[in-house]
């Protein structure tokens, strides 16, 4: 039995419901491009509102972190991983975390007690050191000189302000070296496998603390930081979950593992990265923008890689490896099946129209070097960025015509690029329970009057094919084959403003999936859901879907409803976008 069905199994014994992995892209949250964290999908229920499921939940979550990419390559960083987790909303505490946390590690994965240490909250001019859990930990038998309390590393808060508390992570020995009696947080052969997360406080814009009425419990443990553990490797890509796709590259490329490590770790990365954003029911493609451009960027690094490793590019290659992974993963991810044919057009795609991208960089590059004049860092950054081309590449081509590149002016560059991007997206990637303010609540449920208010007007056939929520505006895909005419659109900002000053009830109620979708109700997402969901109604029966969450409770209180701008999204899927004004 592997590490996932182990962890489910152990959890569900405890009383957890498991819940199914959100998709990789989340629905309808602005903060982030993708579900970082598996706790993520799980805001509206740590923020207050009732789980169908109750409130002890366990699952496996996908997860897509793009913050570390330079640093993909090496032995533990990934751009996609599993992330398992138990939650508490408002039930057990500290004692019943810690306990089940140490007997998971103890008993179940059979980690002898003298690897293990942990930290915990040390405390600050607000809040007191964790003694709690301190003495819980003497109770499992972990020894004062393994218990680190530091402050810095062991609080969580999501933003500024909002629910916060301390945690306590678990540190596995990975070394053959003797054991320290004493643990040293900065000795880096102790290795973090799990974190206890205990949101116990609130913090106020004026800076004060109070405690929460309802205290929650949110863990993780990375599923191949772990596996790598209990298999003895010090190198993630040398356990069970990487050593299949290792092969298969070493076995295309005809060379081995060893001395290639970075170019195979990231082709094997970023492969299964793309794998899972293809397959997502977002329908994500590789474009110049938001998710799309995370993944463009990621499959073309592969190729790039694929290149140093002598790999034929207009072979099968990508194809091979694509169908390997998603054989690994299908049983566990029901959309991998279900879109199979779907990644492997897409890498097919997208390595074609890199190629030819290749090949223009190629006729610039021959362009910029005509009078053998050594390239700027301002060159540099403009093959890299329009192009494709790494930095590696221009200094090889360089080198062959016996010229220089302006390395610091290209750094220079991309730092003043990083630099705009991040600024650019600093919304986009607050992250955290920070989010679901009142207006982007209010947007979430105009987004359903604006569903109803398409299927009037053009047709029942349309359905959401994703939304994106700010606090300044709403961006809503829908099916639909045709561009709208200013009736058309006019007909549907009059509709959803009518449903408004109607002042219609939001209602929400829980029912059996399977019931819900009889009953009509609209759905994005399906297979996201558990067997008893959330269903959200407004009025009589102007809309009814399966939602998470948040929303007004009444559609008065949204203001006035403008469409801004209609246009295309992609084949078949027409985009709008719209604000609400105050009345």
């Amino acid at each position: 039995m592997n590490l996932k069905d182990l962890y489910i199994n152990y959890f569900v014994s405890k009383g957890h419901k498991q819940i199914p992995s959100a998709p990789v892209v989340p629905e309808n949250d602005p903060s982030v491009l993708f579900n970082t964290a598996g706790m993520q999908p799980l805001i509206p229920y740590l923020m207050g509102q009732e789980h169908p499921y109750g409130k002890r939940l366990t699952d496996y979550q996908k997860c897509v972190r793009t913050n570390d990419l330079d640093n993909i390559g090496d032995t533990y960083h990934h751009t996609f991983f599993e992330m398992l987790g138990n939650w508490s909303l408002g039930d057990y505490f500290k004692k019943e975390a810690i306990e089940w946390s140490f007997e998971f590690l103890t008993k179940e994965l059979n980690i002898p007690k003298e690897r293990l240490a942990v930290t915990i909250f040390a405390g600050n001019d607000t809040i007191p050191f964790d003694q709690e859990a301190h003495d819980l930990w003497i109770e499992q038998g972990i020894p004062e000189e393994r218990i680190a309390p530091t402050s810095d590393d062991n609080f969580w808060i999501a933003g500024e302000t909002g629910p916060c508390g301390p945690d306590t992570e678990m540190f596995y020995w990975r070394s053959n070296d003797p054991i320290p009696e004493k643990f040293d947080t900065e000795d880096e052969r102790w290795v973090e496998i799990w974190n206890d997360v205990f949101m116990q406080f609130e913090k106020h814009e004026d800076g004060s603390v109070t405690e929460l009425k309802n205290k929650n419990v949110d863990t993780g443990m990375g599923v191949e930081r772990t596996t790598a553990i209990l298999e003895g490797v010090n190198d993630n890509y040398q356990s069970s979950i990487w050593i299949p796709t290792i092969k298969l590259i070493e076995s295309i490329s005809g060379l081995s593992y060893e001395g290639n490590e970075k170019s195979m770790r990231i082709i094997a990365d970023h492969l299964r990265t793309a794998v899972f954003i293809l397959a997502d029911p977002a329908g994500i493609k590789p474009s110049n923008t938001d998710q799309g451009y995370i993944l463009r960027r990621l499959i073309r690094r592969a190729i790039r890689h694929a290149k140093n490793l002598n790999i034929d590019i207009n072979s099968d290659w990508e194809q091979q490896i694509a169908s390997l992974l998603l054989d690994q993963y299908d049983t566990y991810y029901s959309e991998l099946k279900d879109n199979r044919q779907v990644v492997l057009e897409g890498l097919s795609n997208e390595k074609v129209k890199f190629n030819r991208t290749l090949e223009k960089g190629l006729r610039e590059f021959e362009k910029v070097t005509r009078n053998n004049e050594d390239i700027d860092g301002v060159t540099a950054f403009h093959l890299f960025d329009t192009y494709g081309f790494p930095i590696e590449l221009t200094e090889e081509l360089a080198k062959e015509k016996g010229l220089k590149v302006d390395i610091d002016g290209y750094k220079a560059k991309f730092k003043e690029h990083q630099e705009l991007s991040r600024t650019a997206s600093q919304g986009k990637f607050k992250g955290g329970l920070a989010g679901n303010s009142e207006i982007e609540t209010r947007y979430h449920t105009a987004t359903h009057l604006l569903n109803a208010a398409l299927k009037v007007v053009i047709g029942p056939d349309v359905h959401q094919k994703g939304s994106n929520i700010t606090d300044e505006r709403m961006r809503f895909d829908f099916s639909c084959d045709h561009k709208l005419s200013d009736e058309e659109k006019k007909q549907a900002e009059d509709l959803v403003n009518q449903w408004i000053k109607e002042g219609l009830d939001v209602v929400r109620k829980e029912m059996p999936k399977q019931e819900a979708i009889d009953s009509g109700a609209e759905c994005m997402f399906i297979e996201k859901y558990p067997d008893i969901v959330s269903v959200y109604i407004i009025g009589d029966g102007i809309s009814k879907e399966l939602c998470g969450g948040p929303h007004v409770s009444n559609t008065s209180e949204l203001g006035h409803f403008k469409i801004t701008k209609e246009e295309a999204s992609s084949q078949g899927v027409r985009r709008i976008k719209a604000i609400l004004e105050e009345e």
